[in-house]
């Protein structure tokens, strides 16, 4: 797959919440932030329990705006991304870089940089 086709099936997945699909374009052993708390999680199993630990405290959508590959053989992706409380609060509405590690043509890492 693709860089760009598997970022835009990522993206997809998270915002429909299909974990399953979304789990499909990660490594095994993904480690991925914990946006709102602090950390990393570590594993399938781990991203879907805090995702779906997430979604019962927030709805946030994350759209792919540019791709760019870094010079160090990472993959930048900006995105808008908007985060509300579940009474439609607004709690972020802004543009935010995250930076892919691939292994295997897979996501191995993720990192959130702020623009």
């Amino acid at each position: 797959m693709q860089n760009q086709e598997l970022i835009t099936k990522a993206y997809a997945a998270f915002n429909a919440r299909d974990i399953d699909a979304a789990l499909t374009t990660m490594h095994p052993e993904v480690q991925w932030p914990k946006a709102f708390e602090g950390g990393y999680v570590s594993g399938h199993a781990a991203i879907r329990d805090y995702w779906t630990r997430q979604w019962s405290e927030i709805n946030s959508r994350v759209e792919p705006i540019e791709c760019t590959p870094r010079q160090n053989g990472t993959l930048e992706v900006t995105v808008h991304q908007v985060v509300r409380d579940l009474q439609d609060k607004l709690l972020f509405d802004g543009v935010v870089k995250h930076v892919y590690t691939l292994q295997q043509g897979l996501l191995r890492r993720m990192d959130i940089e702020l623009t």
